[in-house]
């Protein structure tokens, strides 16, 4: 475990992140990646040695790698961001130079918590034009905030640790940013008994759904009532830019998935989804349904809250 910080040794918060800017853009990325980890390093009062403890490696490693001179080996950087214990937003800033320096694809990144079967799926989300999802059970991982996402991974009992279900959180955050990056079209229909739901605490509950709220203008978020007539069946429908093949259905079980490629199958689940979508809500109606869903939570937090 990290020794305790003193006030001077406190990391820095989210808006003090360092960003790229143009200059560094210039630069090898193993070396701001370098420059990045003996920042936070230092920002917490740790010496090189602490850190090689941590890698079970010599100074001159940690000291080569921090130069840019060595190259860094994922695992080697995640296990440093959990000593210095990073923030989300800082651990993101690692992600994304790490990628750069290794060239890196997402489930290159988090292979060690990304199941053989979700490594297409995340390929195909990369080369997507148009996303839609039809899920009548949970809030769609590509619009789940960090705690309604952890909350699913423990409530899943996948047997998984702390730091692995950190893990599958942050490989969930960074699929979103690069469907945000990227800009396909992408249309999320959701039951409405999801969002009364819990998940998590309540807070997390009141976040989510101002999450869903607050969706980027290219995302359409649609509710569907609990009354219509629907699948149980969770789909992820995907056209593709270019590929063996120009569309893709998605259906994911617990410990596996199936990806539909050919013809009756792809006509069966567009039939599924084209039948979703007329039952669900329009754009004002399912606004209407998240507000409400929002209110019911903040009584709920009002009572808690007036018990004590």
């Amino acid at each position: 475990m990290p020794a305790a910080r003193t006030p001077s040794q406190q990391p820095r918060s989210a808006a003090e992140v360092v960003r790229l800017q143009r200059t560094d853009e210039q630069r090898p990325a193993s070396k701001m990646l370098g420059d990045e980890l003996r920042r936070q390093r230092e920002s917490r009062g740790y010496t090189l040695e602490q850190a090689a403890r941590v890698l079970r490696a010599s100074i001159s490693k940690v000291s080569r790698v921090e130069l840019g001179v060595s190259p860094a080996k994922p695992r080697d950087v995640h296990d440093l961001a959990d000593f210095y214990r990073l923030s989300r937003e800082e651990r993101a800033e690692i992600e994304q130079l790490l990628a750069q320096a290794t060239q890196a694809d997402l489930y290159d990144l988090y292979a060690d918590v990304t199941p053989r079967y979700l490594v297409r799926l995340i390929r195909l989300e990369q080369q997507a034009k148009e996303v839609c999802v039809w899920d009548p059970r949970v809030v769609p991982g590509l619009l789940q905030t960090p705690a309604y996402a952890r909350a699913m991974m423990e409530a899943a009992d996948l047997g998984l640790s702390s730091t692995e279900v950190g893990r599958t959180v942050d490989l969930r955050l960074g699929r979103q940013r690069e469907l945000n990056a990227r800009k396909p079209r992408f249309e999320a229909l959701i039951d409405e008994l999801v969002l009364y739901r819990l998940r998590g605490s309540i807070e997390d509950m009141i976040e989510q759904i101002d999450h869903l709220l607050q969706a980027p203008d290219h995302y359409k978020v649609r509710i569907v009532s609990p009354e219509a007539p629907t699948s149980p069946s969770p789909v992820v429908h995907l056209k593709l830019v270019d590929g063996a093949h120009q569309e893709v259905a998605y259906v994911e079980n617990l410990n596996s998935a199936i990806y539909v490629t050919k013809k009756p199958g792809l006509d069966r689940y567009r039939q599924l989804l084209t039948r979703v979508r007329d039952l669900a809500m329009d754009r004002k109606e399912s606004i209407e349904a998240l507000k409400k869903a929002r209110k019911h939570w903040e009584s709920k937090l009002a009572a808690v809250s007036s018990e004590h």
